[in-house]
Order: C-alpha cells, then structure tokens, then sequence
C-alpha cells in the first residue's frame, strides 16, 4: 500500500519540477515568432539584390552588404531630413496632447461637470473612426486655413487620435487619486493651480509617460495624414519616406527594410528605456474605472 503512494506522490513534483521549464520553453517560442519579422526585416537590409529573389530563400544572407544603409543614410541625405521632420511631428503631438489632455482629463476625473458620460462617448466615438475617413475633410478644412505642407497641419491632424486616447488614459489615473488632495494643499497655502501643478500631477506620472510615448507613436508613425496633407519635401516625414521605394514597376526591398530598421531604432529605444513606465501606467490605469 506504501509503494502506490509514493508514486502517486512523486508524479505532482515532477510537474512542479518541470513546469517552469516548459513555460520557459514556450515564451522563447513565442519571443522568437514575434521577433522573426524583425530578424527578417534586417536580414533583408543586408541582402545584395541579386540574392532577393532566391528559392528557397536563406535564412541567413550569404554575402551580407551594407550598400543600402549606404546609399540612403550616407551618400543620399533625403532619408535624414525625412526623420528629422518625422521627429518634429512626433514630439509636436506628444507635447500639445498632453497640454490639452492633462487638464481635459482633470477636470472630468475630479471637478463636477455636467455631461461626462457625453464627453466620454464622443472621444470614443472620435478614436474609433479610421483615418482615411478625416483626411479628406481635413485636407479641405485645412487648405482654407492655409495649414497644407507644414508641421502645424500635421500636428493637428495627429491629435485627432492621440488626443481622445490621452485623455481617456489619464482620466483613471486622476480618478484614483484621494479625493482630499485638493483641499489639503489649500490648507498649506497653495492655489488650485499650484496643487494641481506641485501635489496632482508627480502622483500621476505613470501616466503621463504612458501617454507621453503612445502620442509620440501616433506622430512618427503617421501615414495617412502625412500623404494627404503634405507633397513637398521640407515637410515629409520618415513613413513617406518609406513609400517612395514602392514604385510601378516593383518594390526596392532592401533599401525600403534599411530605412524600415532605423525608423524602428526609435521607438526600441524608447520602449527599452521606458518600459517600467510604459507597463505600469497601463496596467493601473486599467485597474481604475
């Protein structure tokens, strides 16, 4: 009767034995899948085009070459002019977005205003729709204004997603604050202003750097908005960049995959150095209503 025993209590430690193996196991697995596209995104980069079109392709490139990263970083300047002007973009948007977002989101989390719940439902609605469906109506509203191929146009034309989504992100972060802040600050000399400045906001940084990341995203990856708004080059930025290596005749994969890679130093750089951030203002934001 002993013996049954033992095994049958031998057979719950081997799973518990094994079981951080095969979890180990798969999030490898799944890390290599996810990062098998950027692999392959610069594996492309330095491929000669002569060995492009190779089948089966190699996995790895036999001869590798960095002609193309070359010829559009070095010898041909334009591609650094268009991440300049991508930059200005991106860090336009993230910094208007948090001047309207933060107040925005203030005053529906903590002062009593009337038809929240309206407010709330139209910046849903307005982060939902797609972008092509604002570009044209945008492209004529702003042709009359005089903002077609300059940053400001741009700008504008990104807060109509970034905005919605910063304020309904930091909304729940004010909305978790005690609701006796305000007044204790009062009590020590300070202002509505200067409460909300020295006392609110360092207790929501979280999201604010959350925020601050996502509406840079919204900037630098644009599209849509940049081919409707903008065809001279001062103004381009990196994403038209891009598509000009997509021509009728066929797609120059390599240089397009170069400039792809450096397009995506950024925002690794960013997530790398802003993860513990980034994580944690998303995961308390979410746990707050």
């Amino acid at each position: 009767m002993q013996i049954p025993s033992a095994g049958l209590r031998e057979e719950p430690r081997r799973k518990v034995r094994w079981q951080p193996w095969a979890k180990t196991a798969l999030s490898l697995l799944m890390l290599a899948v996810f990062l098998f596209p950027v692999y392959w995104m610069i594996r492309t980069s330095m491929t000669p085009v002569t060995a492009l079109y190779q089948n089966p392709p190699q996995i790895f490139p036999a001869n590798p070459s960095m002609d193309a990263y070359l010829d559009n970083f070095v010898r041909n300047r334009d591609m650094l002019r268009y991440i300049g002007n991508s930059f200005i973009i991106a860090t336009g948007t993230m910094v208007l977005s948090l001047l309207i977002a933060v107040p925005a989101a203030y005053a529906l989390a903590r002062l009593p205003l009337k038809g929240k719940a309206l407010i709330m439902i139209l910046l849903l609605s307005i982060q939902m729709l797609p972008g092509i469906m604002m570009a044209m109506p945008l492209f004529i509203m702003f042709s009359r204004v005089g903002l077609i191929d300059n940053y400001a146009g741009l700008i504008f034309a990104d807060l109509i997603h970034s905005l919605p989504f910063a304020v309904i992100t930091l909304r729940p972060f004010f909305l978790g604050l005690p609701s006796g802040l305000e007044e204790a600050a009062k009590i020590d000399g300070c202002n509505k202003f200067s409460a909300f400045v020295r006392i609110i906001l360092p207790l929501v940084k979280p999201g604010l750097m959350t925020v601050a990341v996502f509406c840079f995203l919204f900037g630098w990856g644009d599209f849509i908005f940049a081919l409707t708004l903008s065809s001279s080059d001062t103004v381009k930025p990196l994403t038209l960049g891009l598509y000009s290596f997509i021509g009728q005749y066929g797609t120059e994969w390599n240089n397009l995959m170069a400039v792809a890679t450096i397009a995506a130093l950024p925002i690794i750089v960013i997530f790398i150095t802003m993860q513990r951030y980034v994580v944690g203002g998303v995961t308390s934001g979410a746990m707050k209503d």
